[in-house]
């Protein structure tokens, strides 16, 4: 069984090439918190997978949630695989990852990474890739899933499908750790003019953390996971993060949005 999160589509595109050949359905884990059925039966399943974006080094903070709320029936003994798309490395994204799953009982087999198109546009010096770049990860990924898929399937070890990147101790410990500290808060996000009140960034954010307001335009909370699915997918582009993301690009997987 495949279990996936996405906020742009980098990692929703990648879970969906993985279902095609292993003829599985991928599941959202953004959905099935949603409506908190969050158990499921892979006993029939031949490994399970997780798909999920890094976000400032670290595992997606919604499937972090993820494995703390899931309940994996005959999971005992099975393969667990994951996979996580990155811009460009993953810092110690491996370990939180493996920790995360020991503290539900569970031990994974091996974790990959997939370069695609970077999207967090949050902090200074942070922007998307530029038009020729985000095309060359896009025509080269393909090539990144059939050798994970080579892996899965003969068991050979080979090197460089996880990126971990330079200083990738003070990346995860110091940088995400901050993160997941002091970034977990929505409320710098507003709509601007050009919002139309369609209510889309309502129904896509993961933790319901957007709600209309009395004036027709979205209202952010305080439990913001910072996936920016938001933002990007906005199609007036009438969202803004302060004014650092006024003059920054958006990006949303053309494969899938």
């Amino acid at each position: 069984m495949i279990f996936y999160f996405s906020a742009t589509g980098n990692s929703l595109w990648a879970a969906r090439q993985f279902g095609r050949h292993f003829d599985m359905t991928p599941v959202s884990v953004a959905d099935a918190m949603k409506k908190g059925e969050c158990r499921f039966d892979v006993s029939t399943s031949p490994f399970v997978m997780f798909v999920f974006p890094v976000h400032s080094w670290g595992p997606a903070v919604s499937m972090l949630k993820f494995f703390r709320r899931m309940e994996l029936e005959g999971a005992e003994g099975k393969e667990i695989y994951a996979v996580c798309t990155c811009g460009d490395d993953c810092g110690r994204t491996d370990r939180m990852t493996a920790g995360a799953l020991a503290d539900r009982g569970l031990k994974l087999t091996r974790i990959f990474s997939l370069i695609m198109p970077n999207s967090y546009i949050l902090l200074p010096l942070f922007d998307i890739d530029s038009p020729q770049l985000a095309e060359r990860k896009l025509e080269n990924a393909p090539s990144g899933v059939s050798a994970i898929i080579e892996a899965i399937e003969t068991g050979k070890p080979e090197s460089g499908l996880y990126k971990e990147g330079s200083a990738a101790w003070f990346k995860t410990k110091v940088i995400n750790f901050g993160f997941r500290r002091y970034m977990q808060d929505g409320r710098a996000f507003h709509a601007t003019g050009d919002c139309n009140g369609c209510g889309l960034c309502t129904e896509i954010c993961p933790e319901s953390n957007i709600r209309l307001g009395e004036d027709g335009r979205p209202v952010w909370g305080r439990e913001c996971v910072q996936c920016l699915a938001c933002i990007h997918r906005c199609p007036r582009r009438a969202i803004e993060y302060g004014k650092i993301t006024e003059n920054k690009g958006r990006y949303k997987n053309p494969l899938v949005y």
